[in-house]
């Protein structure tokens, strides 16, 4: 039953999201160091969550008007207590926890209720935890940095139960110093200065629309054992996968090569990528004529991944979290990429064109073309930054996060997740494509390793 009033308009994103055939969710794995109490997590998310309209509201459509208008949450129909089998071993109680979240996916959320739900699996101990909570959440709540931004401000330093948790910030990279140097000398120099930083910025950006426009028409991927079917993807199940990566590699790599975080996850998909198609393509594993020419393969291949994110700063969801108070090959060119990227308005552009075409042309057009995108390309790609230190939610300490997405027509999705020591990957595939996706995670760690030697002898590999 509605609280009455009317609530908030759903934004031109949230809207996509629901679009037919297209019903985009987020899941998320946690690990818990002890055992939950389910009593205490209710009344922590009375607390905490329902304090947020877009968790204690319903979407109602009224002819092309939606709203998130605001309702009665029933925790018990939010809140699954699980309770499995105790003595399972390790490893089957791995593979139990990888069957229930796919299985969790077979069903969509109930639209008539606030689209989310928590199954806390009281008992399972699994090798890395004593027990596991799984978040699935509709993605028109929110993106993935403003639900972190909510999970963390529901939680607590572990080593200090009062403070909220701390995450990096992106430091500022002109110094006072170089301030001055630009407010300083002739005008005509600044204009021209300013005014080759646009020439690239606007070519950039023509060139990113041409492809993004030749990608909704025909350009489409190359068929390759990562790529799904062009139709019906998205009805697939998935299954959900994490390994841990060691943080403190990954920041040796981007201090040795002066580049960012993002640069050297990118690298590492990239190299891992290419073990895995090297090795599908039955490539000989030592250095020779036969793995020159699937290495040569390999270059002429068309792969390439979306990454849907909010450019808008600090919206929705975010608002509850008021907590700032206050070189390898492969990383090489992941770094050389992201830099081209940075200097382009194509995410901008993109975004206003298909807020544009929803408004005159409607839902199912604009979720076409953005389906269109999906379609056409192999996978999707994502990284959030999470908390610096161990944190506790509801007084239960974390061991890992490891969130995912699915519901788009992708047979791959790989997702970063950073937390403490540890950097997760998380990877959502579709078996019916990739049928071992332990193996794939596999060939990712040995691609940090491997890169991260490189990195430590300052020695650049041509092949990973």
């Amino acid at each position: 039953m509605g609280k009455g009033g009317e609530g908030e308009a759903v934004s031109p994103g949230s809207r996509i999201f629901h679009a037919p055939g297209f019903e985009y969710y987020v899941i998320a794995v946690i690990g818990v160091k002890t055992r939950i109490d389910p009593q205490v997590v209710k009344q922590g998310l009375i607390n905490t969550l329902l304090n947020h309209p877009r968790f204690s509201s319903i979407l109602v459509k009224e002819g092309r008007k939606w709203r998130w208008n605001p309702t009665t949450v029933n925790l018990e129909d939010h809140v699954i207590v699980a309770e499995t089998e105790p003595h399972l071993d390790f490893p089957e109680a791995d593979r139990f926890l990888e069957d229930y979240v796919s299985n969790v996916t077979k069903t969509p959320l109930d639209i008539s209720k606030p689209l989310w739900e928590i199954h806390l699996l009281i008992n399972l101990r699994t090798s890395e935890s004593e027990a596991v909570c799984v978040l699935r959440i509709h993605h028109s709540l929110g993106d993935g940095a403003s639900l972190m931004s909510l999970l963390l401000a529901a939680s607590r330093k572990t080593s200090d139960p009062l403070a909220l948790p701390t995450v990096p910030v992106l430091s500022k990279t002109t110094t006072t110093s170089d301030h001055r140097r630009l407010s300083g000398g002739c005008s005509l120099w600044r204009f021209l200065s300013a005014l080759w930083g646009i020439v690239p910025l606007l070519w950039n950006t023509l060139v990113d629309l041409v492809m993004f426009a030749l990608t909704v028409l025909f350009l489409r991927d190359s068929d390759t054992p990562l790529k799904g079917a062009p139709a019906g993807a998205e009805l697939h199940t998935m299954r959900f996968v994490h390994r841990h990566l060691c943080l403190d590699d990954v920041k040796f790599v981007k201090t040795a090569m002066k580049m960012t975080i993002n640069d050297v996850l990118l690298g590492v998909t990239q190299a891992g990528l290419t073990r895995y198609l090297n090795r599908t393509y039955g490539a000989a594993e030592e250095y020779g004529k036969q793995r020159s020419n699937h290495s040569h393969k390999l270059s002429k291949l068309r792969l390439r991944a979306t990454i849907m994110f909010n450019v808008r700063p600090n919206a929705g969801i975010q608002e509850l979290a008021d907590m700032m108070r206050e070189k390898s090959k492969y990383v090489g060119q992941a770094k050389a990429m992201i830099d081209r990227k940075k200097h382009s308005l194509e995410s901008f552009c993109t975004f206003y064109c298909a807020k544009l075409v929803l408004n005159l042309l409607g839902i199912k057009v604009a979720s076409a073309i953005i389906r269109r995108v999906f379609s056409n390309t192999t996978m999707a790609f994502s990284n959030v930054v999470g908390p610096m230190e161990e944190i506790s939610c509801f007084g239960h300490p974390l061991a890992y996060i490891a969130p995912s997405t699915y519901g788009h027509p992708h047979a791959l999705t790989i997702h970063f997740q950073s937390y403490y020591n540890k950097m997760t990957l998380s990877i959502a595939a579709d078996p019916t494509v990739i049928s071992d996706v332990h193996l794939l995670c596999d060939d990712f760690q040995l691609s940090l390793k491997l890169i991260r030697d490189a990195a430590d002898k300052n020695l650049v590999p041509h092949a990973v």
